[in-house]
């Protein structure tokens, strides 16, 4: 297998916009407590970050166990800004807008960015896992590279039928309480992997980072949907 394969675009996206899903909001009440005090000190931690860089790795798993798709990418998260790397395409919001170029088409979208919008793809939201319409519960401590992990199981309780997938497992280093892999369960039997590889909060990221230049772009290239 070709570890190089380019992943669609339409899956990056679903996989993140799913992420963005458990992200952010008060934690349901008769939760398990042990699960609950990690991820309190995830989201603590995470959100004490004035930038966060991160290399990962992103697989997708058959129903036999094969991997079929890999690749790896870079993001950059400053607040509400976000710049997305992956092959093929660059997605980068400056918190109003966003734009996403598909470097093999060579052409750009631009559109209306909006936080609130769950169904949006939203990078910056990534490293906070969990949510009200979650149940979750501890499983186990698990190694990851050289890092030792609390390993939390969610089950989503609000409308799960609408969900492409039916359980999330966390993977937070104990030390650092950092979130270091995320497995998705699909309903369809595959099972995508996200690993940070690296890690970096608090690094200096210039906010031009979060702007994207359409000088070299020409009118046909550029796609506006914005209102």
């Amino acid at each position: 297998m070709n570890n190089n394969t380019h992943v669609p675009m339409k899956k990056i996206i679903l996989f993140i916009a799913s992420i963005s899903l458990v992200a952010f909001n008060a934690i349901a009440q008769d939760q398990d407590p042990k699960a609950k005090a990690i991820l309190d000190d995830l989201s603590k931690v995470t959100k004490s970050y004035k930038t966060i860089t991160s290399d990962y790795i992103f697989t997708i798993i058959n129903k036999d166990k094969k991997q079929t798709e890999k690749q790896t990418g870079k993001v950059f998260v400053k607040g509400a800004k976000f710049k997305l790397e992956i092959p093929g395409n660059t997605i980068v919001s400056d918190g109003a807008t966003m734009w996403a170029h598909n470097k093999d088409a060579n052409e750009v979208t631009i559109k209306n960015f909006d936080a609130s919008n769950e169904d949006q793809l939203n990078p910056s939201k990534i490293f906070i896992m969990y949510e009200s319409g979650y149940k979750y519960k501890y499983d186990k401590e698990e190694k990851v590279g050289a890092a030792m992990c609390h390993v939390i199981i969610l089950y989503p309780s609000i409308k799960p039928e609408k969900k492409k997938f039916h359980t999330v497992k966390i993977y937070v280093d104990k030390t650092k309480k950092q979130m270091c892999k995320l497995v998705m369960l699909m309903k369809d039997g595959t099972t995508q992997n996200y690993e940070i590889k690296v890690f970096k909060p608090n690094a200096e990221v210039a906010d031009k980072v979060f702007i994207f230049d359409l000088k070299p772009f020409k009118a046909d290239q550029i796609t506006d949907e914005r209102d």
